[in-house]
């Protein structure tokens, strides 16, 4: 804003500067450049790590879900045995005789006809082991597949020829199944090298299916290396070094369940849970995640997993890192030289183009500075016109609290000419107790970006003073550091005019209130009880303060009509007639229309208009209903309606607090708003309302 300081700051520009200023242009430039190419780089490296993911998730799901068919194959075989009525019979029978085979009803037929439904399952379902053309010596154990059936106790009922004794690791998983659930044994080599699992079903008597139902077991033996690990095989695969494997976790190990690319068999190696980066380790301990880890051979690879929820199993699919993003890193390493090159040809040419017309452009900035001079004096001298014109202190201060410009109202209030304050702390021209009070407005307008509007009160009685401060923030610019203008202005009259016009007001407002309540003894202070009770009202409400005092006045205005009904209608002792009754409520709408035209703060008129309202909208005079009708209006028909019940009549004596609040209870929805009876309950017998207002009750 200073012109003077303006002109000084380009005198002393020197060509230094504008090569400073190029040479910082250009290293951001550059930097901006190998950011964006890293950026870049790394963008297209992600995207074909999603293209991955995606491929290797597609496989893995097909696999995945090829293994868990075949395992839920085996588990239906079983459960159609386990279904078969017959056998469920034969085997209650068993149980019923304690385990007694030979007691059952039939019992070579029904051995006969289970061995042979046991052959023919097994035929059908792959659960016959495999034929080498001759029989086995006697003492030699059996470990091929086969079908069997077992009673409650476990024992063998019936079963396919060759299946293995049930003694061994056979018998300790029967003996420690559920016998209530279906399980399954993993997984192992057999004592001939043949990798072998047996599944087991519980079979339940006819029409049950609770473990004390239970009667006995089917049990299936199985050779599974030549069903299983094709599953793993990806029909039409291309990739030369993708590869599906199964593993599971054992003893702080991974073991390799299905063959391996380099030729080890199935179950021969196991490695460390614990090895840093394996992605066997990884897929068990995340399953379905991805990531860039090393197989077995200690390459690396791109893998994912799935788990298993029947069998401790874990699959992964993997694809060396070399033949999947090979291609891609030096398709990008091409690209990043390629865009390294293009930068610094552009570089190198805008540097040339820049040395070239140097001389002009220092031509052109000189004369821009001139020009920008001659507008930033003409800007001050705009400025200082309009704020010297103006009575009120104007002045701007920066986030320091250094003046940075000040009108004329603002130097003689410091007793100093205008440009003496400029650059000088608030503190040194006003001391830090007077300077503080700008200081803390500036400071709250800065941090929320907002204008801060501050009254002031000094002084006492004849010597008080009132003073409006606005401070308003300002952004940093070429022009001014960021700070805040200050706009100081003494409305000691207007205010003290206000309260005067405030305080005729409330006279007012107390001779009508006055004359009414006078004309019916019956009713007297009943008008100033309603007032006061409609702003405790407001206030339990959370009202703003306007409307607070809108509700009290309305309150104690709203029987000014009664002015115009008749003294022998207010004073009788009898009950009203229909007509007298609509007289009386036709003169509470007739405060509206004698109030018309006094300006009061909030909507007093408006309220009295709407007192007679109801929320359901069967109220007069315009049927408003609910949110429609003023929450002033509302809360002046409850506090007027109350202040009625408790008050004693010519016609009838008072009801007590509980018996009115339980009639204004019964009216909400109706007459009344919930919220606004809610908050007169909740004044009386939560606030000091109930003691305040018993009294009220007595005769007037």
């Amino acid at each position: 804003m200073d012109a003077l300081g303006i002109r000084a700051a380009i005198s002393n520009l020197r060509p230094t500067l504008g090569v400073l200023g190029l040479s910082v242009a250009v290293l951001i430039a550059l930097a901006l450049g190998v950011a964006g190419i890293v950026h870049f780089a790394a963008a297209e490296r992600s995207r074909a790590l999603r293209d991955w993911q995606v491929r290797l998730s597609i496989v893995a799901d097909g696999r995945f879900d090829a293994v868990d068919r075949w395992l839920d194959d085996q588990f239906a075989t079983l459960g159609g045995l386990a279904e078969n009525a017959s056998l469920q019979i034969y085997l209650t029978e068993i149980r019923a005789a304690g385990g007694e085979a030979a007691v059952a009803t039939d019992a070579l037929g029904q051995i006969a006809y289970l061995e042979t439904l046991l052959e023919v399952t097994a035929e059908r379902s792959g659960f016959r082991p495999a034929r080498n053309g001759r029989a086995l010596p006697a003492n030699v154990e059996r470990t091929g597949g086969g079908l069997a059936l077992l009673d409650q106790s476990g024992a063998p009922v019936a079963a396919t020829e060759g299946f293995p004794s049930l003694g061994g690791e056979f018998g300790q998983f029967v003996a420690a199944a559920d016998k209530g659930e279906a399980a399954v044994l993993d997984l192992r080599r057999a004592v001939q090298g043949r990798l072998v699992m047996a599944f087991l079903v519980p079979i339940f008597a006819v029409q049950g299916d609770g473990p004390a139902d239970r009667v006995g077991s089917a049990l299936a033996v199985k050779e599974v290396a030549e069903e299983l690990f094709p599953l793993l095989s990806q029909p039409g695969e291309a990739a030369r070094t993708a590869e599906t494997l199964l593993v599971r976790a054992r003893a702080g190990q991974v073991e390799y369940l299905s063959p391996l690319a380099d030729g080890k068999p199935a179950l021969a190696l196991r490695l460390s849970a614990a090895t840093e980066g394996l992605a066997a380790a990884f897929a068990l301990r995340e399953p379905g995640a991805f990531a860039i880890l090393r197989d077995y051979a200690g390459e690396e690879v791109l893998a994912t997993s799935r788990a298993f929820q029947r069998v401790p199993w874990t699959l992964v699919r993997k694809i060396s890192r070399a033949e999947a993003l090979g291609a891609e890193d030096a398709r990008l390493l091409r690209l990043t030289v390629g865009l390294f090159l293009l930068m610094a040809l552009v570089v190198a040419a805008f540097l040339a183009v820049w040395r070239h017309g140097a001389s002009r452009r220092a031509a052109a900035a000189a004369t821009r500075h001139r020009d920008l001079a001659t507008r930033y004096e003409a800007l001050e001298r705009l400025a200082r016109l309009v704020t010297d014109s103006q009575p009120n202190i104007v002045f701007i201060a920066d986030a320091e609290g250094r003046v940075r410009f000040a009108n004329k109202a603002a130097a003689e209030a410091a007793r100093m000419e205008p440009r003496d304050l400029l650059d000088k702390s608030l503190a040194s021209l006003l001391g830090a107790a007077e300077a503080e009070r700008y200081l803390a407005g500036n400071r709250t307008a800065l941090e929320e970006g907002r204008i801060v509007l501050r009254v002031d009160r000094t002084g006492e009685a004849e010597e008080r003073r009132v003073r409006q401060v606005l401070h308003i923030p300002i952004a940093e610019s070429a022009i001014l550091p960021r700070g805040a203008l200050v706009v100081d202005q003494d409305i000691s009259d207007a205010v003290a005019e206000r309260e005067r016009r405030e305080r005729t007001l409330q006279e007012l407002v107390r001779t009508l209130v006055d004359v009414v309540d006078q004309r019916d003894p019956h009713a007297a202070r009943h008008s100033r009880r309603t007032g006061l009770l409609a702003g405790a009202i407001a206030r339990e409400m959370g009202l703003a303060s306007v409307l607070v005092e809108t509700a009290e006045t309305a309150g104690r205005l709203t029987n000014l009509g009664k002015i115009l009904v008749s003294e022998s209608v207010l004073t009788k002792e009898d009950n009203l007639t229909a007509a007298e009754v609509a007289r009386v409520r036709a003169g509470i709408r007739t405060s509206a229309d004698l109030l018309e035209g006094i300006e009061f703060d909030g909507p007093v008129v408006e309220t009295l208009r709407q007192v007679q309202e109801r929320w359901d909208g069967a109220g007069q005079p315009d049927g408003r209903a609910g949110e429609a009708i003023l929450v002033t209006a509302r809360i002046v028909a409850v506090a007027n309606a109350f202040v009625a019940l408790i008050s004693p009549r010519a016609h009838r004596p008072a009801l007590d607090i509980d018996r009115a609040l339980a009639g204004m209870l019964d009216q909400i929805g109706g007459a009344y708003d919930r919220a606004v009876v809610g908050a007169l309950v909740n004044y009386m017998d939560n606030r000091e309302g109930r003691a305040a207002w018993t009294e009220v009750a007595q005769p007037a």
